[in-house]
């Protein structure tokens, strides 16, 4: 008598023998079925290993063999049995459900998301037309050859639930064979796609054949609705989960635990709550995950989810193949109708299994031409492979199962029909995976697809070589022990049995005489290209970890790299294409620009896309460097590695331009960027030194966590809180450009409300030659390169301006078209004046028009004398105009001579040469005929320029303005920039250079530090030099300041001194016991060795906080007190602060300011 037992486990029915109440059913017998199923599977795994016996296969035929033995003893096998039956009675969504998730997310996740991409199209060919296509046949041939008078609906419906190849079945034999990355992202993704698509084509038809009726209009709209809300749902957890991840730091058991979680509950939301696919979810989800979140696990956290998810993956394998195999001998045996009154079954599924192998010949024979098409192709080895790889499953059994669930109450299909479901899809599942899955290795050997090639096996033979002389290294390490005392090689060697065919002469993979076919050096060039580009992206893998870039860069460095691995075969290396559409500004950012979005939020993303350009050059130059150097350490010299090599540094010169770019127009950004990482590398430096100390035993555990913990909240504020390139102030900006900078407070007030702050791209026009002058552009950083039709000049090699430059003032003032084009060349900042503004203040002030005429002059020695002041920096020139010039108003009729150590603009008026009366306009360069400074030939170098004159007087034709220039300025100013440079270093011979890697924050900046008590003394020119007092009264020499030292210059003791610019001061008396200037602009000061480098508050990158402020200089020399007077005891206490560049505020905020591009200032340790 059989009695029904009912599970507390819901939609569960245990049928078992009315029995003692001993060996009743028991629901936690269930636990040991797994633990059974788990022993087999180690012992399957562990027996097999080396075999081409597929582990998957041995586990059905393992699981038929329990669930044979069960119904073979009556159900008298105990716990075991009752344990078996529990899990073959399980109901099918309740086994999807628990299996399913797991298995896809692993699966999917695994996969590269480049492979994904390229082979996509071929996979929805595959999952979509030929699902249906292998549907319909399939129905077809089941209505019209089999006996069993099922409708269309039934036939299509068993049709079907076989089309789709099984994932589970699938992946895990792709993992044994070992097939090629293009062949096995082509069969999994259209395993996991077909999964998804069968299960949607097999619930349009169970419906159908229970009644629902569907118009062609609605059957589009139920499977567009399934499929792509299903995509949508696994995109919407992924995006959810992902911005999770970024909120959890360090902390590897949440990660993993969100990422298996997200997975049951995506799949459960779709499934039963959206009634959408929650295989498509599920693979969606992973997808999205191996695509945008792979980055976001690193170092020991990755491989911890590796091995997390490769676990579980297995576990959930070995469990559903032994079910499925309980579940096929369950389903056989028990259906007596099977065994005794449909014999014919067998044949027939004989029958279906060879339509089945048919079918899918068709499917891929009918689709080959697009398959060969699209994507990476398939050739016609890969097509064989492609059919005979199309394994069934446990989705396909489950579906089964559930078909056969619904005939015991359904009134549409019969108890006959649901037992032969079952029947069939258990035997095909049994076919397909014993039949193909036990021969695909054999297949795969046939068509020698799984041979290596004869450059892998050069580099193989040629490894194991250096294996030996790693090996001998090693002994020789280890040979003699101060305790043991010394070892017997040979004995070592005997046990070394990988090595023993090693042992012969080394040859070189590239140098071997018999090859001299072309194909092989194109398979060796081949071959080196593919393992460096995976050199490069392993350097990548290694950056991430060391927190040298983030994720989004990382995963744009590594998609270049897979970029490039398509086309090695046919292009030299060329990942650094796939980077220049994230180095450069999209057109889109102009649009911004031009828009009428708030200037600070387009400010705000141009300088973060100028941050993400930097990353990715500066980790492609270095990610390059690291694979050459390895390559060359494991290669050698070989013709084909330098080749490779050399294709390297070819594709590094572009990133090097545009950091070398950067450098010269935002160096702070690089200073951030530097900061940053270096940063990150020093606190997780601690966290390894902390961990050793622990390893040695020299900390205990709880002092470890504490330290620990310490050093992670550290790197935690860091991630949170980066360093970051602050924009300054339009206000800041107006103050330390030289031109306005440098004008009285009144006149500047007046011109700054209509100034504009603006960003441009590179490659924007500024102004262009020939049109109206509408005003002037002052360049804050960044660079600007001219280009003229009229001005032609064989000696500008670098026609540019940077910051600190006025452009468009010359034109202004003198009311003409501009006189040559000015585009950008990179990002810059700066500010528009329209020329009413600039016009307005001339009459005001006769010191002021004359500084905005000498100012103008800078750019015009510039463009018409290139080869004189083109290697002039712009503070140069304004030194140049401030210490060796002088400007004069000529009216009509006067005469003017250019003396022989000087070089003359004409601005504005006309003159004649008074010799031969031509006529000169206005701008003109005005040279001696003859110079007797043999060193400083002005005739030879600026013989053939155009706006040159050669004449030594002139005749005044109408009012002319001309300034003059002494020639020996400029070798003056080289000289002194040289010697303020070396200086230090004479004086300190022993000091150590930093290293490279932190060369860039280890400068210290003597140079700025020597004159900075010129700038903070206002007394102290005068005092040094009688003579030239009055050059800090004037604008130009102010200028002059402003472009070498920028805010460093005090705003009010410059508009207390220039009150009255027109005044007259009279020099004070010079001390006797000061020491003379070694320059006339830059005063002698004392020594600085044992002086502390104050932080000050640069015209360029520096670090500062909210509240920074200069303190005094101390030194045993000459000291220079601050004009105010303040207690000695406050002043050291506030210098303290001051020196430390930030304040003592817990909440200041770090940043680096864009003024200029001067250096970073640190404190010297006491």
């Amino acid at each position: 008598m059989v009695s029904v037992v009912e599970s507390p486990w819901p939609n569960v029915i245990i049928a078992a023998e009315e029995v003692d109440p001993e060996s009743s059913s028991n629901p936690t017998n269930a636990v040991l079925f797994v633990g059974i199923s788990l022993v087999l599977g180690i012992a399957s795994r562990h027996l097999l290993r080396g075999t081409r016996v597929p582990y998957t296969v041995a586990l059905l035929v393992l699981g038929i063999a329990m669930g044979s033995i069960e119904y073979g003893t009556s159900h008298r096998l105990g716990k075991i049995g009752d344990g078996i039956r529990i899990w073959a009675n399980i109901d099918p969504d309740l086994l999807l459900a628990v299996f399913l998730p797991a298995l896809l997310f692993e699966s999917s996740f695994s996969m590269e998301v480049h492979q994904i991409k390229k082979c996509m199209t071929q996979m929805i060919i595959l999952a979509g037309p030929g699902v249906l296509i292998s549907t319909f046949i399939l129905g077809a041939a089941l209505k019209l050859i089999f006996p069993y008078n099922w409708s269309w609906k039934t036939s299509l419906l068993l049709g079907g639930l076989l089309s789709a190849t099984d994932p589970v079945a699938v992946v895990a034999l792709l993992k044994e064979l070992g097939a090629s990355k293009k062949l096995s992202t082509i069969i999994e993704g259209e395993s996991l796609m077909n999964d998804g698509t069968a299960i949607v084509v097999y619930t349009l038809f169970f419906r159908m054949v229970t009644g629902s009726t569907f118009s062609w209009g609605s059957v589009i709209k139920f499977l567009a609705t399934v499929s792509l809300g299903a995509v949508g749902m696994g995109i919407a957890f992924g995006l959810v989960s992902y911005l999770w991840l970024g909120f959890i730091f360090n902390d590897t058991v949440i990660e993993i635990t969100l990422t298996l979680a997200v997975s049951y509950l995506a799949y459960f939301a779709s499934q039963e709550g959206a009634d959408i696919s929650g295989v498509l979810t599920v693979m969606t989800l992973g997808m999205f995950y191996a695509a945008v979140a792979r980055t976001a696990f690193k170092g020991e956290g990755q491989q911890s989810l590796h091995h997390f998810w490769e676990m579980v993956a297995y576990i959930a394998n070995t469990l559903i193949f032994i079910l499925s195999g309980v579940v096929i001998a369950e389903g056989i045996l028990g259906s007596d109708s099977i065994l005794k009154h449909e014999k014919s079954a067998w044949g027939y599924l004989i029958l279906l299994y060879v339509l089945l192998q048919l079918t899918r010949a068709i499917v891929v024979g009918s689709l080959y031409p697009f398959l060969r098409y699209f994507g990476y192709g398939l050739d016609w080895k890969e097509g064989i492979v492609l059919v005979w790889s199309g394994l069934r499953g446990a989705v396909a059994l489950s579906l089964s199962l559930s078909v056969k669930q619904s005939s015991d109450t359904s009134i549409y299909i019969n108890r006959e029909t649901g037992v032969l479901f079952v029947f069939f899809t258990g035997g095909i599942v049994f076919l397909t995976l014993i039949i193909n899955g036990s021969t695909t290795q054999f297949l795969l050997s046939m068509l020698k697809m799984n041979t290596l090639s004869a450059a892998k096996r050069r580099i193989l033979e040629y490894t194991k070589y250096e294996m030996m002389s790693k090996a001998l290294e090693a002994f020789g390490d280890l040979v003699d022990d101060e305790e043991l005392g010394p070892a017997d090689w040979p004995t070592v060697k005997k046990y070394i049995t990988c090595l023993h065919d090693a042992e012969g002469e080394r040859i070189h993979p590239h140098t071997n005489p018999s090859d001299n076919d072309n194909d092989v050096e194109h398979m060796h060039v081949l071959d080196i290209r593919i393992r460096f580009l995976n050199g490069v992206q392993a350097a990548y893998w290694g950056m991430l970890e060391e927190g040298r870039i983030n994720q989004f860069t990382a995963n744009i460095l590594m998609q270049s790299v897979d970029e490039a691995l398509d086309l090695v075969s046919s292009e030299p290396l060329c990942d650094w294409n796939g980077l220049k559409s994230n180095v450069h500004f999209p057109n889109y950012y102009k649009f911004l620009q031009t828009s009428t979005f708030p200037r600070k939020l387009v400010t705000y993303f141009t300088v973060e896309r100028l941050e993400s350009a930097c990353y990715i050059s500066a980790a492609f130059l270095r990610a390059h460097r690291i694979a050459r150097q390895q390559l060359h350490d494991f290669i050698g010299d070989s013709e084909i590695a330098l080749a490779v090599i050399n294709e390297s540094e070819t594709e590094g010169e572009e990133a090097k331009k545009f950091l070398e770019d950067v450098r010269i127009t935002f160096p702070q950004v690089l200073r951030v960027l530097k900061t940053r990482q270096v940063t990150y590398s020093v606190l997780n430096h601690l966290i390894e030194y902390v961990q050793d100390l622990e390893k040695s035993g020299l900390l205990e555990e709880k002092e470890l966590v504490h330290l620990h913990d310490a050093v992670q909240t550290d790197l935690k504020k860091l991630l949170r809180n980066p360093p970051l390139v602050k924009i300054p102030k339009p206000h800041d900006l107006i103050s330390a450009n030289p031109l306005l900078g440098a004008l009285p407070e009144a006149v500047r007030e007046q011109i700054v409300g209509s100034t504009k702050e603006t960003m441009k791209l590179r490659g924007v026009a500024l102004y262009k030659e020939g049109s109206k002058p509408n005003g002037i552009w002052l360049i804050s950083n960044g660079v600007v390169k001219w280009g003229s039709k009229r001005i032609r000049n064989k000696y500008s090699l670098h026609p540019t301006f940077s910051h600190g430059s006025t452009l468009g003032l010359y034109e202004v003032l003198i009311g003409k078209p501009y006189i040559c084009d000015m585009i950008t060349d990179s990002v810059i900042m700066g500010f528009f004046i329209e020329s009413e503004k600039i016009l307005s203040v001339l009459g005001t002030d006769n010191a002021v028009e004359d500084f905005l005429w000498q100012e103008s002059s800078i750019i015009l020695l510039k463009l018409l004398l290139p080869q004189i002041f083109e290697i002039m920096t712009m503070h140069e020139l304004r030194s140049l105009v401030a210490e060796r010039s002088s400007m004069s108003t000529y009216i009509t009729g006067e005469s003017f001579e250019i003396p022989h150590n000087m070089i003359g603009l004409l601005l504005e008026g006309f003159i004649k040469t008074q010799s031969t009366l031509e006529l000169i306009t206005p701008p003109a360069a005005l040279f001696p005929t003859s110079s007797p400074d043999k060193s400083f030939r002005v005739s030879e170098i600026a013989a053939g320029a155009s706006f040159t004159h050669h004449v030594t007087s002139y005749v005044v034709e109408t009012r002319a303005r001309v300034i003059m220039f002494e020639i020996g300025g400029f070798e003056t100013l080289q000289r002194r920039t040289s010697s303020l440079i070396s200086h230090n270093a004479e004086n300190n011979p022993g000091r150590s250079s930093p290293s490279r890697e932190h060369s860039g924050l280890m400068i210290w900046p003597e140079r700025h530090i020597k004159s900075r008590q010129f700038l903070e003394n206002p007394n102290l020119n005068q005092i040094i030099h009688p003579d030239h007092h009055q050059q800090m009264n004037n604008f130009s020499a102010r200028a002059m300041q402003l472009s070498m030292y920028g805010s460093m210059i005090s705003n009010e003791r410059h508009s207390s001194i220039h009150a009255s610019p027109n005044r007259e001061t009279k020099p004070p008396t010079t001390k006797a016991s000061q020491p003379q200037s070694h320059s006339r602009s830059y005063p002698w000061v004392p020594p600085i060795e044992t002086r502390r480098l104050i932080s000050v508050r640069s015209e360029g990158s520096a670090t500062v906080g909210r509240k920074v402020s200069v303190g005094e200089m101390r030194g045993p020399g000459p000291r220079f007190n601050p004009p105010l007077e303040t207690n000695e005891n406050e002043n050291e206490n506030e210098n303290e602060n001051q020196e430390m560049g930030y304040s003592s505020d817990d909440d200041d905020e770090h940043i680096i300011r864009i003024d200029s591009p001067s250096t970073l200032s640190f404190t010297r340790p006491q």
